[in-house]
């Protein structure tokens, strides 16, 4: 079964350890549970541990990282495409594979 690691108990997401695919995966680390992945997600990538919120804040490490610019079911790949940084307003135009910026405003591009 794949696993992934939750960091802090009010975390509501957990990176993945290993590549899931739809079906159970197992939570280690601050809860030792289990949840159902909605999607197939990528190791080093975030699963939803419980429904977040349009505009509900995203929380890893016990701290918020960002916002969901959409509902985010229970289970699903949290990522660029529903997940935008509190911190970087650039975060919504980057791409969903490569994380490098789209806009052509940008001194990186």
């Amino acid at each position: 079964m794949p696993r992934c690691f939750q960091i802090h108990h009010q975390d509501n997401v957990a990176t993945l350890i290993d590549d899931a695919s739809p079906g159970p995966v197992e939570i280690i680390g601050a809860a030792r549970s289990e949840i159902v992945a909605a999607e197939k997600i990528p190791p080093g990538h975030k699963i939803a541990l419980a429904e977040i919120a349009a505009g509900q804040a995203v929380i890893k490490f016990g701290v918020r990282i960002g916002h969901a610019t959409q509902r985010i079911r229970g289970g699903a790949w949290v990522h660029l495409h529903n997940l935008a940084s509190d911190l970087d307003e650039r975060s919504g135009s980057l791409d969903l594979h490569s994380g490098a910026p789209t806009d052509t405003n940008s001194a990186y591009v």
